[in-house]
């Protein structure tokens, strides 16, 4: 899709299709309520200044649309279920001592900070995702939350990119 096309959308499509980049109502409303947009970057700064001015509740919102870092995404749109299988494609074919430490940081992370370990996977090992993670369970909860949330914005800005090029696998 071209910037031109995501602006001409009504607004119930150009939410949907921002949900697809990051699962938060908020977000994707207060970014749909922006346009038309004159370039991409514009979208994208738009995009980020919003993300950053959402509250908690928002911000977990968007976690929970998430798979856990080595499991298949199962819901969605088609969109978003490939373009999660893609950023997770180096947890797909790790060793199976790295998928168990894996699974057992994930619940570790979630009991702890009582949301799903996010982490922009896009271009990591299984081993950088797991060694990210087990850094990350050291942090308490407040100084984990704005990491977490950086890593959702890293996503979503990847996303808003393959949205707008169109592209669906990676």
């Amino acid at each position: 899709m071209t910037l031109s096309e995501f602006n001409a959308l009504p607004p119930a499509m150009a939410q949907e299709k921002l949900m697809d980049c990051c699962g938060c109502e908020r977000w994707a409303a207060t970014v749909s309520a922006q346009r038309p947009f004159a370039d991409a970057n514009a979208l994208f700064e738009a995009a980020d200044h919003s993300w950053r001015n959402l509250e908690r509740a928002d911000w977990l919102e968007a976690f929970s649309q998430h798979p856990q870092i080595g499991e298949k995404a199962a819901t969605g749109s088609e969109s978003h279920r490939r373009w999660a299988a893609g950023e997770q494609s180096g947890a797909r074919d790790a060793a199976e001592d790295v998928k168990l430490r894996m699974a057992e940081g994930n619940r570790s992370y979630f009991e702890k900070f009582g949301y799903i370990y996010i982490v922009c996977a896009t271009g990591k090992s299984a081993e950088e995702m797991l060694a990210l993670l087990e850094d990350r369970l050291h942090n308490d909860p407040a100084r984990e939350l704005p990491i977490a949330a950086e890593q959702q914005r890293q996503i979503t800005r990847l996303r808003l990119q393959k949205m707008l090029v169109g592209e669906q696998t990676s």
